[in-house]
């Protein structure tokens, strides 16, 4: 399974293993600023695992009156243990495998292709540009428009989801982010220092949302668009959302267009999603910051807002992202949107009692009584992960008033952040990966409550802030109580069959470089270009719990290195996977990693790696994308895998006229975004 490639050094590499136009028009060079997190927050690691401080106590007491007023009821247990590793010999090096990852693993490579494994077949479900909404005309690069983009599928598609729709036999709600766009690679001659007015209007109806409705071939995977369906939708950035939650009115989000900070236009860099129990989807805000220009104050400076013009020089052209001007705009930006997708007239809302930060995703489980609990990380070199719990219980129907009811789930309830505590002495902890004398980096960890939203109002838990603060400055509040700076945390995702929960950190290259924080037990290695995932048990297996215990399930790399760890699984059967990002499950509990910017020499890919029983920790790769692309989405039902090839022929220098990729249509045809669907060719299950 070795089959690695050397590892390729390149002058448009950045610290993070993205290509240099990645880090420019997906994160505005995020690598090469300062580090926005600059708080001490020293990490706790030579403690007895489980052991509770009077702070913390405290702390947990604080949250338990605070959330009994908003109808819940928490209590204080040590921490449970977390899952062991398999013992060395358990599995059966010749047997094929966990159920649902039995196929012959993907070399690593440098295809200019959506490589899949023997046996099984592909599809373009649906590009950038193809028309969805009635009236919107066939895609032509060359007389692209506003009007046009606004009713055809946006570019760099991410987050995808499937719905079903009942009544109509083989369809479902495909429901697809558009993070953000490559004007170099979407417009021919195109002048980054003077974009035109008409090219920054098609790039505002390229982000946002899609949702087409889709159709199934009954004997393959494939999918195929059904073009003007009354379901069919695009959300851009000048679409109309609702702010809504504990912070909506607050004067922070108040403007010159919005004196009532209640509505806001436009939904921007939406990364992962997460799809809810009540049938709708959710969208990560991530990378706002990129899209406004001239900031001057310390909490600017804490999200990463630039200084001076930006990068697609929209400020020009709307003075919503300039700051001097519009102080506030930023403000309404960087949170969780939730569409609707059966109801194409819906007013979208952007959730502000989940925080206000550089969201990855936003994935639900139900408490046992039917509240949600809402996990999200904040993708951010030192930055920190989050849980929402709410207070109302979801109610099951489908007339208008259940519906409204459960919109308004997530504007009441508590939002947490994350600290971590390691379990092993601070001296075995040394950077390089090596393991500590227990045999794992592993520990215990305690939500700690931010604030609570309810009806009559909200109370901050943090010192120093007002609610509206705390839910507007969410780094702010993270830092004030000490959370734990992570290495990058991006998808966080509940295991539906054990309940335990899965944060994939993707890499910090600045980790123990200078001034900045070391290497501790949760974030075990100096200069992290690989990144590794972390696996949580919350006490009782409660999603509402306050404490939790935590073991690295995965560190990546080189298996043949000696600083990378697969569950205690023999690192000679698995894949090499580098720069986790989003995650999913199959319906027999296996976590499935797509990866953003590995550093193997190898192209982006998606892997495959079982969670439980004597194969925990055997990881074999399905796919890798196209060359400058990233592995997004992914979704894994029985009989088809999902994937959003995003930024294909993203490489420095490529444009238009001298394009570094030809997928998905070949030589001679511009390169596009687009959903890609892969099944058997014997029409069974995936990986049985």
């Amino acid at each position: 399974m070795r089959n690695l490639l050397p590892i390729i050094r390149t002058n448009d590499s950045h610290p993070g293993g993205r290509s240099a136009m990645t880090c420019r028009f997906r994160c505005g060079d995020a690598c090469f600023h300062e580090v926005p997190n600059t708080t001490a927050n020293p990490y706790v690691g030579d403690v007895i695992a489980g052991a509770l401080s009077r702070r913390s106590v405290m702390r947990a007491a604080a949250v338990v009156t605070a959330t009994a007023a908003a109808g819940t009821a928490l209590s204080v247990a040590a921490a449970p243990q977390a899952e062991a590793a398999p013992a060395a010999g358990r599995h059966k090096p010749g047997s094929k495998g966990a159920r649902g990852l039995r196929f012959e693993p993907v070399a690593p490579n440098t295809n200019d292709v959506v490589t899949i494994p023997e046996g099984y077949a592909q599809d373009v479900v649906i590009r950038w540009g193809e028309p969805i909404l009635r009236g919107a005309p066939a895609f032509d690069p060359e007389k692209q428009t506003a009007k046009a983009q606004a009713g055809q599928f946006g570019y760099n598609n991410d987050f995808i989801a499937l719905l079903p729709l009942p009544g109509e036999h083989n369809r479902q709600i495909l429901v697809a982010n558009h993070e953000y766009t490559d004007e170099v690679l979407m417009f021919r001659g195109y002048d980054a220092a003077n974009p035109t007015r008409e090219q920054v209007e098609i790039a505002w109806a390229a982000h946002g949302l899609s949702a087409v409705v889709v159709e199934g071939e009954h004997r393959t995977g494939r999918l195929t668009p059904v073009s003007r369906h009354p379901l069919n939708r695009r959300v851009t950035a000048t679409t109309e959302f609702r702010l809504t939650g504990p912070a909506a009115g607050s004067d922070l989000l108040k403007t010159s267009a919005d004196p009532t900070g209640r509505k806001v236009l436009g939904t921007l860099n939406n990364c992962a999603g997460g799809t809810t129990p009540w049938g709708t989807t959710l969208h990560g805000e991530e990378n706002f910051n990129q899209y406004f220009a001239n900031a001057s104050r310390d909490t600017d400076k804490r999200y990463g807002i630039g200084t001076g013009a930006t990068e697609r020089k929209w400020e020009r052209f709307d003075k919503r992202f300039d700051v001097a001007q519009e102080p506030n705009e930023v403000h309404r930006h960087g949170y969780v949107v939730e569409l609707d997708p059966y109801d194409p007239d819906s007013t979208p809302r952007k959730h502000t009692a989940l925080g206000r930060f550089k969201h990855e995703g936003a994935t639900v489980r139900l408490t046992d009584d039917g509240r949600p609990v809402v996990y999200s990380g904040d993708d951010e070199r030192f930055d920190y992960f989050y849980k929402f719990v709410g207070s109302k219980r979801m109610k099951k129907g489908s007339s208008r008033a259940v519906r409204e009811h459960n919109l308004s789930l997530l504007d009441e309830g508590t939002l947490y952040v994350a600290k971590l505590t390691g379990d092993s002495p601070a001296i075995e902890i040394d950077g390089t990966g090596k393991l500590p004398k227990d045999g794992e980096f592993d520990g215990s960890g305690e939500w700690i409550p931010l604030a609570t939203a309810t009806s009559r109002g909200a109370v901050s838990h943090v010192e120093g802030m007002t609610a509206d603060e705390v839910f507007v400055f969410t780094r702010l509040a993270g830092d004030k109580v000490g959370a734990t700076k992570m290495d990058r945390p991006e998808d966080i995702e509940p295991n539906p069959h054990t309940g335990k929960v899965y944060v994939a950190l993707t890499n910090n290259t600045n980790r123990g470089v200078g001034a900045n924080a070391k290497a501790d037990e949760a974030n075990p290695r100096n200069a992290n270009k690989h990144g590794h995932i972390l696996e949580l048990t919350e006490r009782w297996n409660r999603a509402e719990s306050t404490r939790f215990a935590w073991t690295l399930f995965l560190v990546a790399g080189d298996p043949e290195d000696p600083a990378t760890y697969f569950a205690g699984f023999p690192k000679d059967d698995v894949s090499p996977i580098s720069c986790p990002d989003n995650v999913a499950f199959d319906n027999h509990g296996n976590l499935w990693i797509s990866t953003d910017g590995a550093q193997l020499g190898s192209h982006d890919g998606l892997f495959g790696v079982a969670t439980r029983g004597d194969r925990r920790g055997e990881l074999k790769q399905f796919l890798t994308v196209p060359i400058g692309a990233e592995t997004c989405g992914p979704l894994v039902q029985d009989r088809r895998v999902l994937v959003a090839v995003q930024h294909p022929g993203e490489i420095s220098g490529a444009t238009v006229e001298k394009p570094a990729s030809t997928w998905p249509d070949g030589p001679g045809r511009i390169v596009r975004p687009a959903v890609v669907a892969v099944w058997r060719k014997d029409g069974s299950d995936i990986g049985v």
